[in-house]
């Protein structure tokens, strides 16, 4: 299988298994991280999803070109729209979503780190929208999250120049969460460990609260906040953190 998945204790590991081409991503493929996403979504004692490419070299160095030519119109539509259904799965998921990116991130596969909830590199990691030198421009979602990320003046420049972005940069500019030395994967672990021994419906409320932040008027984004503050304290995990707090002990949350 060219998209490999599997459970490594309270994480999911998602691994782009196609080193040979460094793993790009083709239709099948793209399809084949869909249904993937689906199996994360059912797995039981899932706490966060980790997501690599095989081999030193690439994470995903973007779209099969191959795919891409001599194709209808409606054809490409619905390619576009395949790549931003399948990574718009990160946002839905129950988890949060961690890229571990190593060497090459481009196209398509940028697109795939910036869908994700957070982002590692390691330092020979380097990122990039090529698009523009095509002829073409993002289309799985990257002239929509980059902004979001790290500004609109700096992902016009990165997306309408088409140039790499090296970890020390991406890091900078707040592209990643971090640049990592040693064992990614490990990295991952250590990263993702650092939050999901919180309340799982607690850490989706709080995701879904800063997703619309870039969707919604502040005033609608309060309110918002309101609600799934709200909702939060009505779950029986908030009455025992706040106990734990009071009896000054660690909370033992049950995801509920």
């Amino acid at each position: 299988m060219t998209v490999e998945l599997k459970k490594d204790g309270p994480f999911a590991v998602l691994t782009l298994n196609r080193p040979e081409a460094l793993n790009a991503l083709s239709f099948a493929i793209l399809r084949q991280i869909g249904e993937a996403l689906d199996e994360v979504a059912a797995m039981e004692g899932i706490r966060a999803l980790l997501i690599t490419g095989a081999g030193e070299k690439a994470f995903c160095a973007g779209a099969d070109i191959k795919e891409l030519r001599n194709r209808a119109l409606i054809d490409q539509k619905r390619g576009a729209e395949l790549g931003q259904a399948v990574f718009a799965r990160l946002d839905t998921l129950p988890v949060a979503s961690v890229a571990l990116v190593n060497g090459y991130a481009f196209g398509g596969g940028a697109e795939l780190a910036l869908a994700s909830t957070f982002r590692l590199a390691s330092s020979n990691a380097v990122f990039g929208l090529p698009e523009i030198k095509l002829g073409l421009i993002p289309g799985y979602g990257g002239t929509q999250r980059l902004p979001r990320l790290i500004g609109e003046g700096r992902a016009l420049e990165i997306i309408m120049t088409g140039r790499n972005v090296k970890a020390d940069e991406a890091e900078k500019i707040g592209l990643v969460n971090a640049v990592v030395d040693g064992d990614l994967l490990e990295a991952g672990r250590e990263f993702a460990g650092r939050f999901t021994r919180y309340s799982l419906p607690a850490l989706e409320f709080a995701r879904q609260a800063v997703r619309r932040a870039g969707d919604l008027p502040f005033a609608e984004g309060l309110r918002v906040e309101a609600d799934l503050s709200t909702l939060a304290y009505r779950l029986g995990d908030a009455e025992e953190g706040m106990a734990a707090f009071e009896e000054k002990r660690k909370p033992e949350f049950k995801d509920g």
